[in-house]
């Protein structure tokens, strides 16, 4: 017989008038459900990636993120674009010119995934130089 799970949503500091609540949330449920997305957003050169597409609404050349992307082989920014584009995340543009042009652009929910990732620039923004973090 198969059960159904009860899926409870996550409460956000925002619509909490006196702090955060947690209550009925299970971490494990919420870490099985959500590995596939965390296993891909947080790889080597994903938001690497996806700050520049932050930044604008058109799409980005392939050789911006080349240009952009100092440290990472052209082998690398290939696999995390496909990957990025599989999730759902980027949607990929080819046109047939001469050279060839290829440019990416947000989907939906890419576009809701940059906003997380703004607020969370903000943050490290604001704690970047205090001492209470240290990285040794």
């Amino acid at each position: 017989m198969e059960t159904k799970r009860r899926r409870v949503e996550l409460p956000t500091i925002r619509e909490q008038q006196q702090g955060c609540c947690f209550e009925g949330y299970d971490a494990t449920s919420l870490m099985a459900e959500t590995a596939k997305l965390r296993k891909l957003i947080t790889k080597r050169g994903t938001l690497e990636i996806l700050i520049p597409l932050c930044c604008t609404t058109n799409p980005v050349r392939h050789m911006k993120f080349r240009q952009t992307l100092k440290g990472f082989s052209s082998k690398t920014l290939a696999i995390r674009l496909r990957e990025l584009e599989k999730g759902g995340i980027l949607e990929r543009q080819a046109y047939n010119e001469i050279p060839p042009r290829v440019e990416y652009k947000l989907t939906i929910k890419g576009q809701e995934l940059v906003e997380s990732i703004v607020d969370l620039l903000q943050w490290m923004r604001k704690w970047s130089h205090s001492k209470q973090i240290s990285l040794k």
